[in-house]
């Protein structure tokens, strides 16, 4: 019979850390980034036990402060922390004093006096993480600020390419659709060029930013020569009441939609979430062998698990006893 033995000793984080945060890609070097990637793997190796709960961070308070609607990201960042026995509190815009007048400001001052360890934030606006990293003491993660970061999804978007590729390095990644509008674009092409992918962004002229360090093109038939294909949804919450970034949503669809047509056979697709069936991918696509969408949800729980102990730890200090075994 095999079992995990933790290391308590280990596990539990050194002394009072300097503040640490993550909220842009811009914070990370390579080295970073292969880090919180092998912390993740160690972290999933642990989560293969009958008892999927770990000390590490028992004590600690992590605090999700979500603005805007979140099904993925809030969830996992919930999970995680209890995967790890930190104590969470949820807040989110609606029904709270928000919904009276509060700025974000003296919300965060309100949290702030909770004492939390961490607190993980989703905000419209650009630059929202880093006055709540001002205005308390708390580690600061960035779960989508406007149109500018989502660093856990590039980062745990990384950890799939290699889980299911076996590489970072040299792969190609086409990344379709509305790339004007999109965080996890943006963060996507800083993480990459890190890690040495090279990316194509493919998609309508409108939605085609050009201050992007990587190759544009608006030919979709360009995808078939990559070997993943991220697609992204249209961002209407976003865009200007009034303006027009394509003619409709059904000329979209037939010009940049996924098809299986679009394809090659075993070209891997991946998508953040959430998607919009038959306008930016066709369902044949989103429900095939070859979508890495659910997977890319798994690798969202041990990839933020891996950030909300790295920011408070600052390293993975004893991390592999995670994984170590002994055979009873």
């Amino acid at each position: 019979m095999t079992r995990i033995r933790l290391v308590q000793d280990e596990l539990r984080p050194p002394g009072p850390p300097s503040r640490r945060h993550l909220l842009s890609i811009a914070d990370l070097d390579r080295d970073d980034v292969e880090r919180l990637l092998g912390t993740a793997q160690s972290f999933a190796a642990s989560l293969e036990r009958h008892v999927k709960k770990l000390p590490t961070l028992k004590g600690h308070l992590v605090v999700n402060l979500f603005y805007e609607s979140s099904t993925r990201t809030s969830s996992s960042f919930e999970l995680a922390a209890k995967r790890l026995s930190a104590d969470t509190l949820t807040v989110r815009a609606a029904g709270s004093s928000v919904d009276k007048g509060e700025s974000l400001k003296d919300t965060a001052l309100t949290l702030g006096a909770y004492d939390p360890d961490v607190i993980v934030i989703r905000h419209p606006h650009v630059g929202a993480p880093q006055l709540v990293a001002r205005v308390t003491a708390a580690h600061v993660v960035n779960a989508g600020d406007g149109t500018h970061q989502h660093p856990t999804q590039a980062l745990l978007d990384l950890y799939t390419l290699r889980q299911e590729l076996g590489r970072l390095e040299g792969l190609h990644v086409a990344i379709v659709g509305d790339v004007l509008h999109s965080r996890v674009a943006r963060s996507l092409v800083e993480a990459f060029r890190l890690v040495g992918i090279r990316c194509t962004l493919v998609g309508p002229p409108t939605l085609l930013p050009r201050e992007l360090p990587a190759e544009t093109t608006t030919d979709i038939d360009a995808i078939r020569d990559a070997d993943v294909v991220y697609v992204l949804r249209m961002q209407s919450e976003r865009m200007q009441p009034g303006s027009c970034y394509v003619p409709s949503l059904r000329e979209y669809s037939a010009r940049w939609g996924i098809t299986p047509e679009r394809l090659r056979p075993g070209q891997k697709v991946m998508h953040p979430g959430p998607m919009n069936r038959g306008v930016e991918i066709d369902p044949r696509v989103a429900d095939s062998a070859d979508s890495l969408v659910t997977t890319e949800v798994r690798s969202g729980l041990v990839v933020r698990m891996a950030v909300l102990y790295d920011v408070l730890t600052g390293g993975p200090v004893g991390v592999r006893a995670l994984a170590a075994a002994e055979v009873a």
